[in-house]
């Protein structure tokens, strides 16, 4: 069983972030309380399945959702991630732990009380868009505003003006089964935003969806993340996605959570040997930044190269390298942060492609040799900055 890497416990108070989730067990069958506690807490999946009948689904999660960021799950199928958005909700109910809402424990909620967060504070993005046939695509944004006693007059405005903030202005009176797959799940995503929730947990929408349709979503709750600042937590078994979606991501794997970080943390830091195979194939020049590769500059090393802002990714580093003999200066405003250099991207390059880290400095050095005199110092040219 692998050792659980999850994120470190925040330094400030739990009621700070949206979702607080706190060892949080989901384990299907009637002798849990032969698990938890005992020394079969610690055991592999199939063990307990084999001694107690039990199918452990989250084991000991803990982690927090800051508000205004996409927070993503992502594992492959059997995973738990599915389960886990359900806890947080209370669709399953957790077998042991915590999960809080801006400070309230769901755990504790009663029914009546449970209602009202579902329809005020969240609202779910299902993978099959769940809409009801034969209502026509603005009774089906409504609906939620109909649940909640909304005037008609009152929630057919908001339905029109979600309607409108996800394209489909114009198919009102249309119904689900003359839309497009891709259109369906903008009548999803209008639904849920028209409750005007605090969080919106997305549960694998896009996975049905053609490719193209599937990118044009992604691209559009991003658009949607910058215009409204929710909270979103969203699950996927794509990494691509994750990457494209996640202002942080956690990898699940038999229940546990085995990294939580940046999608640059992920890739250019994998905590285990199964999170760096699960990222073997991303580029990271495509998701690596200036900022994960900042130094100081060397002694004697020119300082009057190329801008660029912490954010850009190397692939668009390379070009400012390429036409210039000195390191870029990565600022943010008027502050200058510190270099990125031709040796740092050819050793993240170099990464990408090479496990020996040896082979990695020989390229990195006789690279760097080539480099024409005055463009840097060759003392200690392989060293990287705070991100490597």
């Amino acid at each position: 069983m692998s050792t659980q890497a999850t994120e470190p416990e925040p330094t400030t108070g739990a009621s700070e972030a949206t979702f607080s989730v706190r060892n949080l067990w989901k384990i299907f069958g009637k002798n849990a309380d032969k698990v938890i506690g005992t020394e079969l807490e610690h055991a592999d999946r199939d063990r307990i399945k084999e001694e107690t009948g039990c199918t452990v689904a989250v084991r000991d999660v803990s982690f927090d959702v800051r508000p205004g960021e996409i927070f993503v799950v992502m594992g492959l199928s059997g995973s738990g991630k599915s389960t886990l958005i359900r806890c947080l909700t209370r669709l399953i109910e957790p077998t042991s732990g915590s999960v809080e809402l801006d400070g309230e424990d769901i755990e504790k909620a009663s029914e009546q009380r449970l209602r009202e967060l579902r329809r005020h504070k969240m609202a779910m993005v299902f993978q099959h868009f769940g809409l009801l046939p034969n209502r026509r695509i603005i009774d089906n944004v409504a609906y939620g505003l109909e649940v909640r006693g909304t005037p008609r007059a009152q929630r057919y405005e908001r339905a029109r003006q979600m309607i409108d903030m996800v394209g489909l202005a114009g198919q009102e009176n249309a119904y689900p089964g003359e839309l497009s797959g891709g259109m369906q799940q903008r009548v999803g995503l209008a639904r849920a935003l028209a409750v005007d929730p605090q969080v919106l947990l997305f549960d694998e929408p896009f996975s049905a969806l053609d490719p193209l349709i599937r990118r044009d979503m992604q691209s559009e709750v991003i658009r949607l993340q910058r215009e409204l600042n929710k909270t979103s937590v969203f699950i996927t078994h794509d990494l691509q996605e994750a990457l494209k979606l996640g202002d942080r991501i956690a990898i699940m794997r038999d229940g546990e959570l085995v990294q939580v970080g940046t999608p640059e943390e992920v890739v250019g830091r994998p905590a285990n040997a199964y999170v760096a195979d699960f990222t073997s194939d991303v580029a990271r020049t495509t998701v690596l930044t200036a900022r994960w590769l900042i130094r100081d500059a060397y002694p004697g090393e020119r300082t009057d190269g190329p801008i660029t802002a912490p954010g850009t990714v190397l692939a668009e580093v390379l070009p400012m390298l390429a036409a210039s003999i000195a390191p870029v200066r990565v600022m943010e405003g008027e502050a200058l942060l510190g270099y990125v250099g031709r040796d740092d991207v050819l050793r993240a390059i170099a990464e990408d492609q090479l496990d020996d880290s040896e082979q990695v400095d020989t390229i990195v050095e006789e690279t760097v040799e080539e480099i024409p005199d005055g463009a840097i110092d060759h003392g200690d040219v392989t060293s990287t900055g705070n991100g490597g």
